[in-house]
């Protein structure tokens, strides 16, 4: 008899499903790791161009046009972002929070902020 039997090939489904089981969380973990790691870098970069706005314009920009920077597309997808910036009094500050977005797999990973001393918070906590 050449093949396989139903209960072999029920035992393989069923080590397969435990093995995604097991696998997806991981999985899971690791892509909201990588979009935050995305996220964490763009909010490094707007914040140094912050810093040389001051430096030529003596004052923050108030939004990311005015740096010509724009969020790249997996940054995009899954955070909207939030520039605050004050002038009075001085010194002016500024705070760039990238919020999850609802329905989005970074939805309970905590909105990811900085600021013009350089604090770096993710969820109120630093990174």
């Amino acid at each position: 008899m050449v093949g396989f039997t139903l209960i072999e090939l029920m035992i393989v489904i069923a080590i397969v499903a435990i093995l995604a089981v097991v696998a997806y969380p991981s999985y899971v973990k690791y892509i909201v790791k990588a979009n935050r790691g995305e996220a964490q870098g763009f909010l490094m970069d707007v914040a140094q161009r912050q810093q040389q706005f001051l430096m030529d314009e003596r004052r923050y920009a108030p939004d990311p046009n005015e740096l010509g920077v724009t969020p790249p597309e997996r940054v995009d997808q899954h955070y909207s972002v939030e520039f605050a910036t004050t002038s009075t009094p001085p010194p002016p500050t500024f705070t760039i929070t990238l919020t999850p977005r609802a329905g989005t797999i970074q939805v309970d990973d905590g909105a990811l902020t900085i600021n013009q001393t350089g604090e770096k918070l993710r969820g109120g906590q630093p990174w």
